[in-house]
């Protein structure tokens, strides 16, 4: 008895009901002309995950709903093929059939997936477990399930193959899928949308690899592929033998469409299918950020990007990520000098703009800055030059970029990171002025390292060794003022790092932090800085979340507070 199972891991966009529907049946078709007998879709492929408060509409419950009949409508002739397809579902009231109308103060909708096969809808399964931490916010648009599902499909012998099917946070307990099991399951398969940050692939197959054990049966893992706003998924979806062992792994950061052939031996089965091999953190890093760069770009339909090259460590990075996600072609840098600039910025920003092939231009803000100056002299008569003078040269640049993206179109990239998101050394209407933070959740420590081995790789063919030496060497400095380095207003980045990774990621403490032999009054800087800056951050841009904790939807601090611990 042979079983071919398919998992169809695509990049869906939110919203796009149609395009996501006609992706389905198009990869429905090619899996059936393989012989496959059952498609896996991700977890709310049909609407995109997660459409947020779009769940809220009815119409838009409606046209998922549309594009679920669409999807049996066009598959009807693709005999013996089950379609798992993840979708937003009405909840059905108990004993009537009827469907509960959408109200936006309740939840009443189950993150479902439907079984579609030979045209009809035979199948459809409740997610139970929502959660609801770091990016997840499921409780507040639906309702769990508690039904079991488990589905058969027709084989060669006389006996159907049982599958037990699970929605994502199901597979992280227990109870669902010793249930599916006990209600006949011989195989476990699991539709997911797990959000991207360093780490998480492992942490998923050893968690896969327990649910496997303590069922004693094989598991599916279906993953969703792309990016949506801040979150990205990477793929790497994956098949696992009924001891856990790894028995195949799909690609990572691509679509594909994964086979996995199960065949009956003996009381058990054996897999056959294909294995990507594993890759260091950083270069899931890497592709996880150029994932998201350039999914932000064109789902949102911009035609190319700027950014102000600085000639810096920040702007070179982002400026590399830039180009591997779009192409040299759409991608203008922009130097601005002003009179605290560097010779040698000049001449590194110049070099890794040719590296690279961008379009590069120059524009002096001495001039404007001067004549800012001019009319705030009376204003500021007396008074020495401060912070103030040194934002006014950011914001002029990012007055400009602005003004060429409204002109040509183009999105402007940010390039602070979190180091300097954390602590507030950026400037409102300035630096962090733009359309996309590409590394707000990247540390300083970690552009430091990721330039390094985007130096010693070339992922995309975009262009080997990009980053002047340099530029990865030198003090880094904003150069808003004669000598400035960033070490004069902070700690070292090593320990600066270290100490927003503790509070701010981990929740500990201060005196935690300080028990780990960080310097007290370091640490007292640090944990002020980030709470008094709240404010700024709630201004800043979206960017790709890559940590388990980022500034954006895992941290939800108020503007307004009192607390100090």
């Amino acid at each position: 008895m042979t079983l071919p199972i398919c998992v169809a891991q695509l990049n869906f966009v939110v919203g796009d009901m149609a395009g996501n529907a006609q992706k389905i049946i198009d990869a429905a078709r090619q899996a059936h002309a393989r012989g496959v007998r059952v498609l896996l879709t991700p977890e709310l492929a049909l609407s995109g995950y997660a459409a947020e408060d779009l769940y809220l509409r009815p119409a838009f419950i409606d046209a998922c709903d549309d594009a679920l009949k669409s999807i049996a409508l066009q598959t009807a002739g693709l005999q013996g093929l089950h379609i798992v397809v993840g979708h937003p579902a009405r909840v059905v009231e108990p004993g009537t059939g009827a469907r509960r109308e959408r109200s936006v103060s309740v939840a009443q909708l189950h993150n479902a997936a439907s079984v579609v096969l030979n045209g009809q809808v035979t199948h459809t399964y409740a997610k139970r477990e929502l959660p609801n931490y770091q990016v997840f916010d499921e409780r507040r648009y639906f309702v769990p399930g508690q039904d079991v599902c488990v589905f058969d499909v027709d084989t060669a012998d006389v006996a159907p193959v049982r599958l037990g099917l699970l929605i994502c946070e199901d597979a992280w307990f227990d109870l669902p899928a010793a249930q599916a099991r006990a209600a006949g399951a011989e195989l476990l398969v699991v539709i997911n949308a797990s959000p991207f940050h360093t780490g998480k692939g492992g942490e998923r197959e050893a968690t896969m690899r327990a649910r496997a054990q303590a069922t004693g049966l094989p598991l599916v893992y279906a993953h969703l592929v792309g990016g949506q706003d801040e979150i990205v998924f990477e793929g790497r979806s994956f098949v696992l033998a009924a001891d856990g062992a790894l028995a195949g792994r799909a690609v990572s950061f691509e679509e594909t469409l994964f086979d996995c052939t199960f065949q009956r031996q003996g009381a058990g089965w054996t897999i056959e299918a294909s294995t990507d091999r594993d890759h260091s953190a950083d270069a899931d890093l890497w592709h996880a950020l150029v994932l998201g760069v350039r999914d932000y770009i064109g789902k949102n339909g911009f035609p190319s990007a700027l950014l102000g090259l600085s000639g810096g460590i920040d702007s070179a990075l982002v400026l590399a990520i830039a180009v591997d996600a779009l192409g040299k072609d759409r991608v203008r840098t922009v130097m601005m000098p002003s009179p605290y600039t560097a010779d040698i910025s000049w001449i590194d920003a110049r070099d890794m703009a040719e590296r690279l092939g961008v379009r590069y231009d120059e524009i002096d803000i001495a001039p404007q800055f001067e004549a800012f100056k001019a009319s705030l002299a009376s204003e500021f008569a007396g008074l020495p030059e401060d912070t103030t003078e040194e934002n006014l040269q950011a914001r002029i640049r990012g007055t400009l970029l602005m003004a060429l993206s409204n002109k040509f179109g183009g999105i402007v990239l940010t390039t602070g990171n979190k180091s300097e998101m954390a602590t507030g050394y950026c400037t409102l209407y300035g630096d962090m002025a733009g359309g996309f933070a590409v590394i707000k959740d990247v540390a300083k420590t970690v552009v430091f390292r990721l330039a390094r081995w985007r130096n010693a790789h070339d992922p995309y063919g975009t262009g080997a060794n990009p980053i002047p030496e340099r530029i990865i060497t030198r003090p880094p400095s904003a150069e808003l003022r004669a000598d400035q380095k960033d070490q004069d207003s902070l700690p070292e980045y090593d320990v600066l790092d270290g100490i927003i990774e503790r509070y701010m990621e981990d929740d500990q403490s201060p005196a935690q932090i300080v028990a780990e032999g960080f310097n007290a009054a370091d640490v007292d800087k640090v944990v002020r800085l980030i709470r008094i800056n709240e404010y700024k951050r709630r201004q800043a841009p979206v960017g790709v979340r890559v940590t388990h904790r980022s500034f954006g939807k895992d941290w939800r601090y108020p503007i307004t507070s009192q607390y100090r611990a």
